[in-house]
């Protein structure tokens, strides 16, 4: 055994071919030992200002580039990590915490060390709740085989994992991974797949108006490209729902919308329910994708694909991985015209924004502006809030130009997911849609964007508080805020002034002009603060506002 070859050069290596680039994370003494390997390594750190951003940071990185990864310290910073892990655990991204921790021989002692809460097992029970796979890293013997499981479960199912290190034990000699590291791949029954293929296409072949609702497990397993093979081989329809939103492009000319249930525009709404063969490919029925369940499927007429079955009518076929029934499907389906089976008129594009003069902002001009703003080479994410009530009617023609929180929805997200997006994709510029509660939430990491040159825009809605509470329930003080001068954030975070622009928009006018400059300025992080009065919002917020408010009676 190399003396030379420790621990963590094992998790490094590890994480390295498995196309981690990037690690996030916040310094503590446990983990520093850790640290001094990754400045070593060819991954590079992205020191954050917390660990909640960090993990944050980490998932936007793991969605665009299939795994990611963040550091912290025990406790304080494995504790406090703990709600993106939750997030990426519930919503099914993959990445990879590494927490230092104390060293064993403490462990073993029992002694009351700092950052310990109240025995040295519950951070480690913590994080196997809410992740795929977790370690404690104590013995160098058996560490190796250990990250393994991590690592290849994480890759695998696309869930978190935890690899908890001591101290003591991160320069521990260990031997070297002995081959690549090759994640196990779920099996499909060959003949379960062949029996519920052959029904699929049997009902398929007799539909007069057959069409596919592509759901958010394909864009988690990574199938798009698949799914769209599908659609385009056999020329039906197909609908998105808001978290799976632009995992297909939609400029393509089968695309016919958003489904959210009876939120739904109505041709979009009766493509998709009155479809006599409606293939429902990875879809969760959340309530927010649903419009809290105001969906109306006969269900004998759906075939329901995802979760490692297929349903179709009563019949349950389990052990069919969803990408092996989706590419078996585009082979046995037959093919036919498109408008055959497409009564709905398809989407049309928008017309070029023109600001009024004087005109003051409103919500549907921001959000009309901004939609002709985005680009082929913009990522846009949505906050929860009035952002994500918008952006169904978003037009993003590139697949994977959008990232939302639809099901998890924790407020704060995108600001320092953008971090990961624009680490992961430089050649992608993220654009973030943001409220003023939200950003309050996570505000220090706009310093970072700035300080790893990351040209992000950020679109901040002032509309003064919490506004989804204000719609979604009678208003009360606990949805008031300080009120910041939001354009003026770049320059306390940028000493030098030379990488940021900050812009106040309270007019059409000067928001054309503030996106126009950054449009202009493509290396240079902008943040436009949307002053909207009178709490103005989406017609999308008032349509949830109303369903909650009648939900509860």
């Amino acid at each position: 055994m190399e003396k030379s070859y420790t621990v963590s050069r094992y998790i490094l290596d590890r994480l390295h071919q498995a196309g981690v680039g990037h690690l996030f994370g916040v310094p503590g003494d446990y983990v520093l030992d850790f640290l001094d390997e990754v400045l070593a390594s060819p991954i590079r750190w992205v020191g954050t200002c917390n660990e909640l951003n960090a993990g944050y940071a980490a998932d936007g990185y793991a969605r665009m580039n299939g795994l990611g990864g963040a550091v912290v310290t025990y406790g304080v910073g494995g504790l406090s990590i703990v709600n993106a892990v939750a997030g990426a655990y519930a919503e099914q991204v993959p990445l990879i915490v590494v927490s230092g921790a104390p060293p064993a021989r403490r462990r073993e002692a029992g002694a009351l060390v700092h950052h310990l809460v109240a025995n040295y097992q519950l951070q480690l029970e913590v994080f196997r709740k809410i992740t795929v796979a977790a370690a404690l890293l104590t013995d160098p013997e058996t560490a190796p085989a250990e990250i393994d499981r991590v690592v290849a479960q994480c890759v695998a199912r696309k869930l978190p994992g935890y690899l908890e290190l001591p101290a003591d034990i991160a320069r521990a000699p260990c031997r070297r991974p002995a081959s690549d590291l090759v994640p196990p791949v779920a099996a499909t029954d060959p003949a379960v797949l062949a029996e519920c293929v052959a029904e699929a296409a049997k009902r398929f072949d007799g539909a007069a108006h057959p069409a596919a609702l592509i759901g958010v497990e394909l864009a988690r397993q990574r199938l798009g490209p698949d799914a769209l093979r599908l659609v385009e081989t056999v020329e039906i329809p197909f609908a998105t729902m808001l978290s799976s939103k632009s995992l297909l492009p939609e400029f393509h000319p089968q695309f016919v919308g958003i489904y959210q249930g009876g939120w739904s525009r109505e041709s979009v709404r009766r493509q998709v329910e009155e479809s006599d063969c409606l293939l429902s490919l990875g879809v969760w029925m959340t309530d927010l994708d649903t419009g809290l369940f105001s969906v109306n499927f006969d269900e004998s007429r759906v075939v329901s694909a995802g979760g490692g079955r297929v349903r179709i009518g009563p019949r349950v076929y389990d052990g069919v991985q969803l990408g092996d029934f989706v590419r078996a499907l585009a082979s046995a389906l037959r093919p036919r015209s498109y408008l055959e089976s497409h009564p709905a008129p398809g989407r049309t594009l928008k017309p070029v924004f023109a600001p009024r003069p004087a005109c003051g902002l409103t919500a549907p001009r921001l959000y009309e502006c901004l939609d002709g703003f985005l680009d082929d080479d913009m990522v846009l994410l949505a906050e929860p809030g009035d952002a994500f009530c918008a952006a169904p009617e978003f037009m993003i023609e590139e697949a994977e130009n959008f990232i939302v929180q639809t099901y998890y929805a924790a407020i704060g997200y995108c600001t320092p997911a953008a971090l990961g997006v624009g680490l992961a994709r430089p050649g992608k510029r993220p654009v973030v849609l943001t409220g003023d509660g939200a950003l309050q939430m996570t505000v220090q990491e706009l310093s970072t964007l700035i300080r790893q040159r990351c040209p992000a825009i950020v679109v901040v809605i002032n509309n003064d508080g919490y506004l989804v509470e204000r719609e979604l329930h009678e208003d009360g003080a606990y949805n008031d805020i300080q009120m910041w001068r939001y354009s003026e954030l770049p320059r306390v975070f940028d000493c030098a002034g030379d990488a940021s622009i900050g812009v106040r928009a309270t007019t059409e006018e000067e928001l054309a002009a503030a996106l126009d400059g950054a449009r202009r300025n493509k290396d240079k992080f902008h943040l436009i603060e949307a002053w909207l009065p009178n709490r103005d919002c989406s017609a999308g917020l008032r349509q949830l506002g109303h369903a909650f408010r009648q939900q509860k009676k």
